[in-house]
């Protein structure tokens, strides 16, 4: 199952992990090294969907809920997206980062629908995937270049009605932050407000704007301007060594 819980350099609880993934390669390369990354702690796998629920459901049971899930979307017969909608509706305060070798823009989206925060494909090394997990425990969001460039081209591509006018200029500011990655405590002590307002903002502005996700609100934002683009980033995923193997 894992390790007894691990407390990290400044002593603080380690992130609890749990890998879902019907390829058994893939978990025992991801456990072994998210494992061991000081700040990192897995407490259990799962083969499937419904494994992964009544994983989920033992864990939380005992006190050790996971903080994060990585979860391989192409699973049968409950897939990933179906699996990560039914732990976001379970447990809200488990994050879900998808990890899958497909980059279909409706797979991208359905996960990110269904409330997953991060999105990679399994080529990323698995240093990205502790990024990502890392990203998702503090509220930010995380997207393998390639697959924000299928969000992004979609978003420019769907006619959208006129939403920015309801927002106030707080929400505005508050979705400026947001599409920069910002996690709802930075987002506080940027604006100078308490943290719960900046949640209860975001909450607002999900609203307003018919989203169901932090992640669609930041793309929505890029859309929209209120973020500047990176002029370094041109939307594809980074250049690997051919010939170096891949950690997971």
């Amino acid at each position: 199952m894992g390790s007894p819980t691990q407390t990290g350099a400044d002593g603080a609880v380690a992130i609890r992990v749990v890998v879902v993934d019907d390829h058994a390669v893939v978990r025992r390369g991801l456990f072994a090294f998210l494992d061991g990354e000081a700040d990192l702690e897995v407490v259990g796998d799962a083969t499937g969907g419904a494994a992964a629920l009544e994983l989920l459901a033992e864990l939380d049971a005992e006190g050790r809920r996971p903080d994060v899930v990585v979860m391989d979307l192409h699973m049968e017969p409950v897939d990933g997206i179906e699996t990560t909608r039914r732990i976001r509706a379970l447990y809200d305060d488990v994050e879900v980062v998808a990890l899958t070798s497909f980059g279909e823009e409706e797979r991208v989206r359905g996960a990110l629908e269904a409330g997953a925060s991060g999105y990679l494909l399994k080529d990323a090394d698995a240093d990205e995937v502790a990024v990502a997990i890392r990203a998702a425990h503090r509220g930010e969001l995380q997207l393998d270049p390639a697959v924000a460039r299928y969000l992004t081209a979609a978003l420019l591509a769907t006619p959208r009605p006129d939403s920015a006018g309801a927002l106030t200029s707080r929400e505005i500011e508050v979705l400026r932050l947001l599409g920069a990655g910002a996690a709802n405590k930075a987002i506080a002590a940027e604006l100078g407000i308490s943290e719960r307002t900046a949640r209860t903002h975001v909450s607002k502005i999900l609203g307003k704007l018919g989203l169901s996700s932090r992640t669609q609100a930041a793309l929505w934002a890029a859309r929209e301007g209120l973020v500047e683009a990176d002029p370094e980033e041109d939307g594809r995923p980074p250049e690997r060594d051919a010939q170096s193997p891949k950690k997971a």
